[in-house]
């Protein structure tokens, strides 16, 4: 057993990557979220956490199958049943939370997106061995700059950031990697390749 540091700069050329994490291997995975983590309208194979995945066993790293727990349409609250109901073992060395999107679309409170992400950031760190070193949240992308999105994109854009401003503030508090990934996200009218055929989601690329 080996000890990885990943940084988090190159996998996407965006500075807002800058992060590391300190993990062992063999790299066992939990993905935590919703449409954007189960990768909605892409192949299996081209889920983000199976491509990072995938990008590190090419290099030599081992790494086990990841474990997703994550489904299109979640919110907070659902996301936390989910956990609860797979009784998950504190067992995993990389263990990756991105969730808030729905809770903004369903048009939830800010305040109850604050209080929730919080509780489950604190399990995802408990099922990483109370590890923060191995703990990582993702920002929520932007769906204002894809074609579902793009005719309300100033008001999509304006409650993506403030509960981006909510899970990156409770991240930084518990000094938790935060990878930024929006920024990212708004490349998607200019770039339609970055866009699913549904027009809504991430593409494999």
């Amino acid at each position: 057993m080996t000890k990885l540091v990943l940084t988090f700069i190159s996998l996407i050329t965006s500075t807002a990557m800058m992060g590391h994490i300190y993990i062992k291997t063999p790299i066992k995975m939990l993905a935590l979220g919703d449409s954007y983590t189960i990768g909605e309208s892409v192949a299996e194979t081209e889920r983000w956490p199976v491509q990072l995945l995938a990008h590190f066993c090419s290099q030599g790293v081992a790494c086990e199958a990841p474990t997703i727990i994550a489904t299109t349409g979640w919110c907070t609250d659902n996301l936390k049943a989910a956990i609860e109901k797979a009784n998950l073992k504190p067992e995993y060395n990389l263990v990756t939370l991105l969730i808030g999107v729905n809770n903004f679309y369903q048009g939830k409170s800010a305040e109850s997106y604050q209080s929730e992400f919080e509780a489950l950031l604190q399990t995802a760190l408990v099922l990483a061995g109370g590890n923060k070193d191995q703990v990582i949240v993702l920002s929520i992308p932007d769906y204002g700059f894809t074609p579902f999105g793009k005719k309300d994109q100033p008001r999509i854009t304006a409650g993506i950031d403030s509960f981006n401003r909510i899970n990156k503030s409770v991240t930084t508090k518990m000094s938790i990697t935060y990878v930024d990934i929006t920024d990212i996200s708004r490349n998607g009218l200019a770039e339609p390749d970055l866009v699913a055929e549904d027009g809504l989601h991430p593409s494999a690329k």
